[in-house]
């Protein structure tokens, strides 16, 4: 079944979608499954293993579940400077 989600997009992940958010609807059971599913579709370059997702505002695992009407952010890492 397919669920609605908003996913954010930050630094590299941005630059590379061209976009800072948007709707996706996806059959992916886990965040770690809908960034998998985004980073064949978009040809992201970064693996799951350099981000931190946040669902709702809040970090989380990649473990957590997908639901109809989440927020998902991928957040790579950032330098300063």
């Amino acid at each position: 079944m397919k669920k609605t989600v908003l996913v954010r997009y930050f630094a590299v992940l941005r630059e590379q979608r061209g976009l800072e958010s948007e709707e996706v609807a996806t059959s992916a059971a886990t965040a770690a499954e809908l960034y998998e599913e985004l980073r064949k579709l978009h040809g992201f370059a970064l693996p799951a293993e350099r981000l931190r997702v946040a669902v709702n505002d809040e970090f989380g695992p990649w473990a957590s579940e997908v639901r109809s009407g989440d927020a998902f952010a991928f957040l790579p890492p950032v330098a300063g400077g």
